[in-house]
C-alpha cells in the first residue's frame, strides 16, 4: 500500500469543491491504472481520498492494488505513477479554482 500527503495552500473551498477534488484524485488514479492493466489483471483495487482542511489543505490519497502473480508489472511503480498523476490533476484544478476566484474579485 502506498500513501502520500501533500500540503496545499489555497483560497477557501466549498464542501462540494472539496468532494470534487477527492473524486478527481480517485478517478485519475483508477483511470491511469486501467490504462496499463486490463480488468482481468487486477485482482483487487481500492483508492481512498481524504481531505483535511485546517491551516492548510491536506489531500491524502491511498491506493491498494493487488494483481495475480502471473501479471508481470511493477505494482509499486504503477501506483507511484498513478499517485503522481492524481496529485498533478488536483493541483491543476486548484490553480483553476484560484484563477476563477481572482477573476470574480476583479
Amino acid at each position: 500500500m502506498t500513501k502520500r500527503v501533500i500540503h496545499i495552500g489555497l483560497p477557501e473551498l466549498s464542501e462540494d469543491e472539496l468532494i470534487a477534488l477527492g473524486e478527481l484524485a480517485q478517478e485519475t488514479a483508477i483511470e491511469y491504472i486501467f490504462e496499463h492493466l486490463t480488468r482481468s489483471e487486477v485482482k483487487d483495487i481500492e483508492v481512498t481520498a481524504r481531505i483535511n482542511k485546517e491551516e492548510t489543505l491536506d489531500l491524502e490519497l491511498e491506493i491498494y492494488l493487488e494483481v495475480p502473480i502471473f501479471v508481470k508489472v511493477d505494482v509499486d511503480k504503477l501506483v507511484e505513477e498513478a499517485l503522481e498523476l492524481a496529485y498533478e490533476k488536483v493541483e491543476e484544478r486548484l490553480r483553476e479554482i484560484a484563477h476563477e476566484g481572482l477573476q470574480k474579485n476583479s
